[in-house]
């Protein structure tokens, strides 16, 4: 079942003087499924916020191994670092969903930055938000097993795409989760003969939403509860936002 696409929940939280000049500074772009935005080590080139796209984030060891320790969609941007002082990519930036971003020059970003305060306290909440995130991520990657990572990744993509159903290869899903192919497999025919998922060349359908959510590691829930809390609360705690339900416009 298609969902209505919103645009980016960041730049729609911004006051609409900040999110006019932020959006002047932008250039609407095509992410590209699995195009590479960013390499680990690299100076930071650009600020992104998806409103249809979504980028994962990739840690590498040992120059071979990688795993996903974070998943970015219409819900954030990618680039906070530059709010942070970093100007060299800590993570390898990919794109798992193809769809739109508004892009903006780093150089442009710090400027937006120092002149709009609103977007500064929204960014650096962001930034505190997607660290609890990662860290999440990484001990999940530890301690919980492939059946259970593999369910919340595919919640945490129909999240973003705002589809339940979408394409990615168990090779794919084998590089995201730092596992082998055949733990994929299993995991993958696992769910899909409980009845939660179908999975048939590529493309994944999420047939019962509730069921995998609870066959699901306790780390999805935790993730939409610190992103609640420490973002949708906060924003109308604070009252960073003076039109939060505003959409963004060109």
């Amino acid at each position: 079942m298609q969902r209505t696409t919103p645009s980016n929940r960041l730049l729609a939280a911004l006051p609409a003087h900040e999110r006019e000049r932020c959006l002047a500074a932008c250039m609407q772009v095509e992410l590209v499924y699995g195009g590479s935005l960013q390499e680990d080590g690299e100076r930071i080139r650009h600020a992104y916020f998806p409103t249809g796209g979504f980028i994962s984030l990739l840690a590498t060891v040992d120059a071979r191994a990688t795993l996903e320790v974070g998943m970015i969609g219409d819900e954030g941007m990618y680039g906070h670092e530059l709010a942070l002082g970093g100007d060299v990519a800590s993570l390898r930036a990919l794109t798992q969903g193809a769809g739109s971003a508004w892009r903006m020059p780093a150089s442009k970003f710090l400027r937006c930055l120092r002149d709009m305060p609103s977007l500064h306290k929204l960014v650096d909440r962001y930034a505190y938000v997607q660290s609890r995130q990662i860290a999440r991520n990484a001990a999940c990657a530890r301690f919980h097993v492939i059946e259970k990572r593999l369910a919340r990744w595919l919640l945490m993509t129909a999240d973003r795409a705002h589809a339940d159903t979408f394409y990615v290869t168990q090779g794919f899903l084998a590089f995201m989760l730092g596992v082998r192919r055949v733990g994929v497999t299993e995991a993958a025919g696992a769910l899909q003969s409980r009845g939660l998922i179908r999975y048939r060349r590529g493309k994944v359908a999420i047939i019962d939403r509730e069921r995998l959510a609870a066959a699901a590691c306790t780390c999805y829930r935790s993730d939409l509860e610190t992103y609640r809390q420490g973002m949708d609360r906060w924003i109308r705690k604070t009252g960073v936002s003076r039109a939060p339900h505003a959409q963004p416009s060109r």
